[in-house]
C-alpha cells in the first residue's frame, strides 16, 4: 500500500484508530471478554514483536489467533510442540524429486501467523529452530537460507501447571518475545456468554479488516512517530531500575531481584509506547503509555531471589513498585 492514500502521518494515524476499533468489532463476534489480552497481542503485531501467553487449557488461546488470523486476512499455522518434534519438522527439509535433484519443502514457519502451542514442551534444539526464525526471520537448511513472509509474527503458548516433562525457555530466549501475557479465567458473565455462543449452531463470518501490505504500512508507520526526550528516559531509567546494584535501583529491587531486564526491555518498551499511543489517536506517546505496557514487558525479563518468593513477593508486585 503506498503512502499516497494519506494526505498525512496525521490522516494515517486517524485511520489506524478507526481500523482498530473495527478489528476488535470483528475479533469479539468470536471471542467474548480477553480485552486486555487481545490489545496486547495487536499490540505486539504492529509493534513487529512476538508474544508468549500463559494460561491453563481452554481460554481460547488459539481460537484468538485463528481469528485474528481471519480479520487480519493473513495465513496461520499451528505448530504442536511436543518431546519428539525436530527442527526440520518445523522448517522443512529437501527432499530427492523424481528428476533426482533436492527440493526444498517448506514447513509451517512459511506462514505470516504462527501458533507455537506448548514452547516448553520441546527440546531446545527445537526452540532454537524457532527463536532464530523469530530474530532473523529467516531459515537456514541445508547450507540455504529462506526468508520468511512478512508480517512475521509468533505467538508462543506455555501452560503454567503441569512443570513434568517440559524444557521450560531460558531468560535469554525468554527475551525475544516482546510480550508475556497473563491469560486469565473469563469472568462469570462472560463465561456464561461463552457457553451461550458455543453450544448453539451458528457459523459466524468474519469480515477482512486490513492487507499485509497495510499492516507492514502501519508497523512502519507507528516506528516514525516521535518520542520526546523524557519520555526516552523515563523508559530507560525504568529498565535500569530492575539491575540489583545500579545507580537507579531501589531497595525493593536490591533485596528481592536476583537479575533485571537487558537493552532490549527499553527498546521495546519505547516501540510499544507509540504503538498503545497511535491506537488511542495519539500522535506520540507519553509516561503513561510506557507504564501501560510495561508489565507484559518485564514480567519475563527479571528474575526474582529466593528471599522473595518467601516474603511473598511477585513479579508484578515489584515492577508496580518500580512505576
Amino acid at each position: 500500500m503506498s503512502e499516497n492514500k494519506y494526505k498525512s502521518e496525521v490522516e494515517a494515524i486517524d485511520d489506524f484508530v478507526k481500523r482498530y476499533d473495527i478489528l476488535k468489532q470483528e475479533i469479539g463476534k468470536v471471542i467474548v471478554g480477553q480485552d486486555e489480552v487481545i490489545k496486547s497481542v495487536l499490540i505486539s503485531i504492529f509493534s513487529r514483536g512476538h508474544c508468549l501467553l500463559v494460561g491453563v487449557p481452554g481460554l481460547a488461546k488459539t481460537l484468538l489467533i485463528n481469528t485474528l488470523a481471519d480479520a487480519l486476512g493473513l495465513s496461520f499455522n499451528r505448530i504442536q510442540f511436543t518431546p519428539d518434534l525436530m527442527p526440520s519438522d518445523i522448517i522443512g527439509s529437501e527432499i530427492l524429486d523424481e528428476t533426482k535433484n533436492f527440493k526444498f519443502i517448506k514447513g509451517p514457519l512459511f506462514a505470516n501467523i504462527i501458533l507455537a502451542d506448548e514452547i516448553n514442551r520441546t527440546p531446545p534444539k527445537t526452540q532454537s529452530a524457532l527463536l532464530e526464525a523469530m530474530q532473523e526471520k529467516t531459515v537456514t537448511a541445508a547450507g540455504n537460507h529462506y526468508k520468511l513472509d512478512n508480517p512475521f509474527f509468533v505467538l508462543a503458548t506455555q501452560n503454567p501447571i503441569e512443570q513434568e516433562g517440559t524444557y521450560p525457555l531460558p531468560e535469554a530466549q525468554l527475551d525475544r518475545f516482546m510480550f508475556n501475557i497473563w491469560v486469565d479465567y473469563p469472568k462469570y458473565a462472560e463465561e456464561l456468554a461463552i457457553v451461550k455462543a458455543t453450544t448453539t449452531d451458528s457459523d459466524i463470518q468474519l469480515n477482512k479488516v486490513m492487507t499485509a501490505d497495510e499492516i507492514i504500512f502501519f508497523q512502519n508507520l507507528i516506528r516514525k512517530l516521535p518520542v520526546a526526550e523524557n519520555v526516552l528516559e523515563y523508559a530507560v531509567k525504568l529498565v535500569s531500575s530492575t539491575r540489583p546494584g545500579n545507580e537507579f535501583s531501589p531497595e525493593i529491587v536490591n533485596n528481592y531481584l536476583s537479575c533485571g531486564a537487558g537493552p532490549r526491555a527499553s527498546q521495546y518498551l519505547i516501540v510499544g509506547a507509540k504503538c498503545h499511543a497511535a491506537l488511542n489517536g495519539k500522535y506520540s506517546p507519553d509516561i503513561d503509555d510506557v507504564k501501560a505496557v510495561a508489565t507484559p514487558i518485564l514480567r519475563h525479563r527479571i528474575v526474582r531471589n529466593y528471599k522473595a518468593e518467601a516474603d511473598g513477593y511477585s513479579i508484578e508486585k515489584i515492577i508496580e513498585a518500580l512505576l
